[in-house]
């Protein structure tokens, strides 16, 4: 004890900074554009706060996540594809992940940090697919993949007085929601405890574009005709100025509340040794300025893929300089535990590669590797539909085929120099066949690869655990030919019955115009019951079986909105 506390007095304060665990603090928006920044150019939106962690840390020019967001969300938590995880989509019981995956959390928290997630999840409502039940020992949530959506609470939910996930408990939080995220933000990072490990998930700007009026004139007001923006890459247009508005508005709102935070970090003397991560998770939803990377959300091409990645950690990172090396959300896992040198300890195989060496200036000789993204609506992933290989210079594209049962049959793979095409307005692929011939090669051994280990089935939801004795059910998470979000939708839920015994059912649904015949049924266990025209809610008892089952409820030929299971 007395060598040590020699050794620490001989240690000036940057080297005591440099000798401690950094705290971490990832904060990661929804349909944010890699155009909606005023460091990359955008002339209407100001958004100085963010700016700040490029200009005192490293960006990375050619960050690539998934098209779409709870794929890209699996990939960061995990460093692995999504593909490995069970996510495959963002709806429909597709956007749920395995829970023996290993989280940024689990690893952190293992070794000695406080975990906390504030915002969107997105991998799971249900226990064991819940960000408690993945390493995070702090949560504040909505749930699903978006407010406003069918994960809502009975009764709907809006940006503004919010109802969300406090650790499992609904609660009703005061104020718009991207404020009421950062206050809890400011309050986890000001507790005491150890090192800190914060993922704040913001669920602005997606959809639906609702920010307080205040921040809406200045943009009314701005010049949002494309002349107006930097003439770079690929044309687009802005026929809606309306949307771009209100998705500006709900930025600046994004910036102010990062200034906040920065402020809290800096009044708790904390900035110099906490790494902040500053990313989004897609392209943008609706079209407008892109720093002329072609396509929006839901696509391969560079719009829909390349996003902004910020990284600043005073203590350690040379400040000010970036990295052109192409990198994914596969990496954001190895890096930030490389960085805090913390073993990730047992888990599945990683795919990711530790950017720390190119963020430090310290790698000579970086190993060429293909990156891959893929997505398209429907059950199961399909070879060959629309996916992109990216490699050092040469990206090969399929585009096609993104909505659910499309044919891809004459499809033709388009292949682009990015160094010299970053923009990909000139198709190469006659020009280079052998280089087309060895992207698809190694994307065609990619899929068997991530096929392989659950061939994409689905997770379960738990019913009846001790954990969680109450379980919530919703069209975010049932599966099925007809499972969807409108009115005639029918669904049912995947689910492991952790007891046998006696369950409360509770059952919400859309008024019925006439007597209907309610039908709940699991495995063998089955429940009718008549209701008279203009019902809408529904309470019953059923003896349910352990194990493996498949929830169905059917009111007059259509689905539920809610079931809520209650072990008794």
């Amino acid at each position: 004890m007395r060598t040590l506390s020699l050794i620490l007095s001989l240690l000036g304060p940057s080297d005591l900074i440099a000798a401690s665990k950094p705290n971490v603090i990832v904060i990661l928006t929804d349909d944010q554009g890699i155009g909606d920044l005023s460091k990359h150019g955008n002339p209407v939106l100001k958004t100085p706060n963010i700016d700040r962690i490029a200009d005192t840390g490293v960006r990375l020019t050619s960050f690539h996540n998934a098209p779409v967001c709870a794929p890209t969300r699996a990939s960061l938590l995990t460093g692995r594809y999504y593909y490995r995880t069970g996510v495959v989509d963002t709806f429909i019981g597709r956007a749920m992940m395995h829970p023996d995956e290993t989280t940024l959390a689990e690893s952190l928290g293992k070794a000695g940090y406080r975990t906390g997630l504030v915002g969107k999840w997105h991998l799971g409502d249900s226990y064991p697919l819940r960000p408690q039940d993945q390493g995070f020992g702090e949560v504040l949530m909505h749930k699903g993949g978006g407010i406003a959506q069918p994960s809502d609470p009975p009764g709907g939910n809006s940006y503004t007085d919010p109802f969300l996930e406090h650790n499992g408990k609904t609660v009703q939080k005061k104020g718009y929601v991207t404020d009421v995220f950062t206050d809890a933000a400011l309050d986890f990072v000001s507790k005491d405890g150890g090192p800190f490990f914060l993922w704040l998930a913001y669920n602005a700007p997606h959809g639906p574009l609702q920010v307080p009026e205040k921040y809406l004139p200045e943009f009314q007001k701005a010049n949002l005709d494309p002349a107006n923006f930097p003439n770079v890459g690929y044309p687009w247009k802005n026929s809606q100025p309306g949307p771009t508005q209100r998705v500006y508005a709900m930025v600046k709102n994004i910036d102010e509340n990062v200034g906040r935070l920065l402020a809290k970090l800096d009044e708790k003397k904390l900035r110099e040794n906490t790494i902040v991560v500053f990313m989004t998770d897609n392209g943008p939803q609706q079209e407008r300025y892109r720093m002329g990377f072609r396509d929006n959300k839901g696509s391969v091409f560079e719009g829909g893929i390349r996003v902004p990645f910020f990284l600043s950690w005073p203590a350690s990172i040379p400040a000010g300089h970036e990295v052109a090396t192409p990198a994914a959300h596969i990496d954001l896992l190895p890096t930030l535990l490389d960085l805090c040198s913390v073993e990730r300890g047992e888990g599945l195989p990683l795919d990711g590669r530790s950017l720390a060496p190119l963020m430090r200036k310290t790698e000579t000789k970086w190993p060429d590797r293909v990156l891959f993204s893929q997505w398209h609506r429907g059950e199961v992933p399909e070879k060959g539909r629309a996916f992109a290989a990216i490699g050092p210079r040469w990206k090969l594209v399929q585009p096609a085929g993104v909505g659910e049962g499309s044919k891809i049959d004459n499809a033709a793979l388009q292949l682009y120099d990015l160094l010299a095409d970053p923009y990909e307005q000139h198709d190469k692929a006659k020009d280079q066949p052998a280089e087309v011939a060895a992207l698809k090669k190694a994307y065609e051994a990619w899929f068997d690869d991530v096929k392989k280990d659950r061939s994409f089935l689905p997770p379960r939801i738990g019913i009846g655990s001790e954990k969680e004795p109450t379980t919530m059910l919703t069209r975010q998470d049932w599966r099925g030919p007809k499972a969807g979000w409108t009115p005639m939708s029918l669904g049912h839920w995947e689910v492991d019955i952790a007891k046998a015994g006696a369950y409360r059912v509770k059952l919400w649904f859309a008024a019925t115009k006439e007597e209907e015949l309610v039908t709940f049924q699991v495995g063998t266990a089955k429940v009718e019951k008549k209701v008279p025209a203009g019902t809408k809610e529904l309470s019953l008892d059923a003896m349910l079986p352990k194990g493996p089952g498949r929830v169905e409820v059917n009111v007059g030929g259509v689905g539920v909105t809610h079931v809520e299971l209650t072990s008794q």
